[in-house]
């Protein structure tokens, strides 16, 4: 058990809509306050993560096309700090940060028919600003900026096509966004150690701003159903930006984008887009009694962004970067870079209904991630897994004895010094109930053993409350119960 890990969390909102003369009209509200949350993986807790969200559409026919329209805005404030649900430190390493972020985006499309299938031509943008602060409760003049006003932006522009391509049904997409990006200033206070106030001069002199193209292309081809049988084939090309935090990290901490992996990371200004060269292949067959869906695939990814070794001489702090790293615990921090990357592997959906109430399904799951670049394996990637479940399904009612195994992980990566994973079986029990039309009750319970295991991806404890150690893997949840009710009409 890891004490300080409660969660409180509210949702409200309000959903509307008008279909008149002029087109349909809708419109979105929402609102979520979480409260007081423990995160025993990171080192810090949630104090608050108040979020408000808008959304407005527009959709009218003209004959045969169809116009869409929307905007969005939300806007997120969030208070983290490292005394509040754990052991406090000393009042000179007492923290608080606090993130503000906004979005506002928009898009419009347009739908028709041509060229023998359904053509969709649009636009779409989104505008986002982050600012994190980080302080000390204690002193005033300890104040840091790790991302100062940080204003990411994309504008961009798709088509889509939908139709027969000789003896194949297909679907050919391809789109163009421009993405631009910038950061403030960083801003550190007197208390800030020189170290640190060092490298934000550093970041201040460096060229902050820029701007690339990014395309991304998709043609799928499937074959109609044919005694059950249908091939598909997919081919792809798509980037990815680098994120605020892999470009503006300019101070060595512990943001990873939720790795929560214990590491220390630092930014790069000159990061590439990750580019993902993507095939997929399978088929879909079902009879009667049987269906079986499964999926080979390949990508071939250059510039991958994965953390990497500072420099060549790990453990030793002779930079500036290392040596503030060092403060902070972690003298071997990792460094956001471009890497060749290669992840390959297989899934598959299958079921077989006995004969009688009984039936069977299984979702089968592995994935390989490799470097290119260098002999060692990509690093995080989740292990093979298999998930049964055996259904009783009666008229009115239905019972599910699940079971998620998930394998030993091995191709860890050496350069980033990942720890290997045990196996695990975890059992668990569903159950659902038709009372009557629109009222039905659902109830489980969760890893039914209460097993004991920990999940790969899982981040490492930092919450020194409870039974769980510092810096250990964290376990996963232990056996839960559920009841759920749902009224429709």
């Amino acid at each position: 058990m890891i004490g300080g890990s409660g969660f409180e969390r509210g949702v409200y909102g309000l959903s509307a809509g008008a279909l008149t003369g002029l087109g349909e009209f809708t419109l979105d509200l929402r609102r979520q306050n979480t409260g007081p949350s423990g995160n025993p993986p990171f080192p810090m807790d949630i104090q608050y993560f108040d979020t408000d969200f808008a959304r407005a559409g527009y959709a009218r026919a003209f004959g045969q096309l169809r116009l869409e329209a929307s905007v969005h805005y939300t806007d997120v404030a969030h208070l983290m700090d490292n005394f509040s649900q754990r052991p406090a430190p000393l009042p000179a390493s007492q923290r608080a940060s606090y993130a503000y972020a906004t979005t506002r985006g928009g898009a419009l499309s347009a739908a028709f028919p041509a060229l023998g299938g359904a053509f969709e031509l649009g636009a779409d943008g989104e505008w986002v600003e982050h600012t994190v602060t980080i302080t000390n409760p204690t002193n005033t003049a300890f104040l840091v900026t790790p991302f100062p006003q940080v204003w990411l932006g994309r504008l961009g522009g798709f088509t889509e096509w939908a139709g027969p391509v000789g003896p194949f049904e297909s679907q050919l997409g391809l789109r163009v966004d421009r993405n631009t990006y910038e950061a403030g200033e960083a801003v550190s206070g007197s208390a800030v150690p020189m170290g640190p106030r060092n490298l934000a001069a550093a970041f201040n002199a460096s060229d902050r701003s820029g701007a690339e193209t990014t395309a991304d292309a998709v043609a799928r081809f499937w074959t109609p159903e044919s005694g059950g049988l249908s091939w598909r084939l997919t081919l792809a090309r798509k980037q990815q930006m680098p994120g605020y935090i892999q470009r503006y990290g300019w101070l060595p901490i512990n943001a990873s984008g939720g790795l929560a992996d214990g590491n220390i990371y630092v930014g790069d200004l000159g990061l590439d887009p990750e580019t993902a060269w993507i095939a997929e292949a399978g088929f879909d067959y079902a009879q009667a009694d049987f269906y079986l869906r499964p999926t080979v695939f390949v990508r071939q990814v250059d510039d991958y962004i994965q953390g990497v070794p500072y420099d060549a001489t790990i453990g030793v702090a002779d930079t500036p970067v290392e040596m503030v790293a060092a403060m902070s615990g972690d003298a071997t921090p990792l460094r956001w870079d471009n890497v060749d990357a290669r992840l390959f592997g297989f899934d598959l959906d299958a079921g077989y209904d006995f004969a009688g109430p009984l039936r069977l399904d299984g979702v089968l799951n592995y994935v390989r991630g490799e470097r290119r670049d260098i002999d060692d394996n990509l690093y995080r990637v989740t292990p093979p897994n298999l998930t049964l479940g055996l259904t009783w399904e009666a008229d009115a009612w239905s019972a599910t004895l699940e079971t998620r195994a998930v394998a030993a992980q091995d191709d860890v990566s050496r350069t980033n010094s990942e720890r290997t994973s045990e196996g695990y079986v975890v059992l668990s029990a569903y159950g659902d109930w038709e009372i009557r039309d629109g009222v039905r009750l659902g109830a489980g319970v969760e890893n039914l053993l209460d097993q004991v295991y920990r999940d790969h991806l899982a981040g490492d404890n930092r919450n020194g409350f409870g039974d769980v150690p510092v810096g250990s893997r964290i376990p996963g949840a232990g056996r839960g119960v559920f009841v759920r009710l749902s009224l429709t009409r």
